[in-house]
């Protein structure tokens, strides 16, 4: 009787044990006396709800359950696409599509936070508005043939701008992307049919540049064979003819043709029977 109660008492310690460890875990994992920070977060630290300036890096950090609470924020690269309207310089209405990629600096999350708000307070609050203003102002010295012709000017204009302008909120630029224009349909046809009036323009003034040249290259070929001939003449004697004529002799007469018939035709030079020379 005795051991049955000794093994009972133990069993009881032994689950009173068990239970309140068990108990404590629960209540630890409740209140939570630590915090993890994950791989690109980084952490906000609140005292009764009044942000520190102390910013938890990735790991696990003790805190004061109840009193400490932890704000964990994104600082990784993000892409966001704004659509925005704008007017050129030319008053042409102009609907532009931008990536942003930005991200939180790891050193001021604290300040961003307790100022703006996480992620989505951060692109509803400060970027849509700072991307539309900044657009507007870009495209707005710019014609809407220039916005076109002259898109990584603008791109670099815009970059620049936003950057500017979400660096004093704690935010970084890292790129921009203008990722489409569109226009109004009217507008988009005069663009249309200018390019295509300036590319017949192009290949007529192509032909008219090709014709020239082959003009002056006749002219060039004309006069060529002109100067050959004028050259040919002054060396042309009669002697050279002779000379010539004799080398391209096949030794046959020409025939003309007589009463009896066809007879040699003998070209005797009047200077040799003056000079008494007789044929054998």
């Amino acid at each position: 009787m005795r051991n049955n109660t000794l093994n009972f008492s133990n069993n009881y310690r032994l689950f009173f044990y068990l239970g309140g460890g068990l108990f404590l875990l629960i209540l630890a994992m409740m209140i939570r006396p630590f915090a993890i920070i994950n791989a690109g977060e980084r952490g906000v630290v609140m005292q009764f709800g009044k942000v520190q300036d102390e910013v938890l890096d990735e790991g696990i950090h003790p805190i004061i359950p109840i009193v400490t609470s932890v704000k964990r924020l994104n600082v990784r690269v993000q892409q966001n696409t704004f659509k925005a309207g704008a007017a050129s310089k030319d008053l042409q209405t102009i609907t532009t599509e931008l990536a942003v990629n930005w991200h939180i600096d790891p050193l001021k999350v604290n300040k961003v936070f307790q100022q703006i708000g996480d992620e989505d307070l951060i692109i509803s609050g400060i970027m849509t508005p700072g991307v539309s203003e900044v657009l507007k102002a870009a495209t707005a010295k710019k014609t809407a043939e220039e916005i076109i012709t002259k898109r990584t000017e603008l791109k670099q204009e815009i970059d620049s701008h936003l950057r500017e302008r979400l660096a004093s909120y704690g935010v970084i630029v890292d790129d921009v992307s203008l990722v489409n224009f569109s226009f109004s349909p009217e507008f988009s046809r005069a663009i249309e049919a200018k390019q295509i009036a300036e590319q017949e323009a192009k290949q007529a003034s192509f032909i008219a540049q090709k014709a020239t040249q082959e003009a002056q290259a006749e002219v060039n070929r004309a006069k060529g064979q002109a100067e050959a001939q004028r050259l040919q003449r002054l060396t042309l004697t009669p002697e050279l003819l002779q000379k010539q004529a004799i080398e391209k002799w096949d030794g046959r007469f020409p025939m003309v043709m007589g009463g009896d018939g066809a007879v040699p035709l003998i070209n005797i030079n009047p200077n040799d029977l003056s000079t008494g020379q007789k044929k054998n």
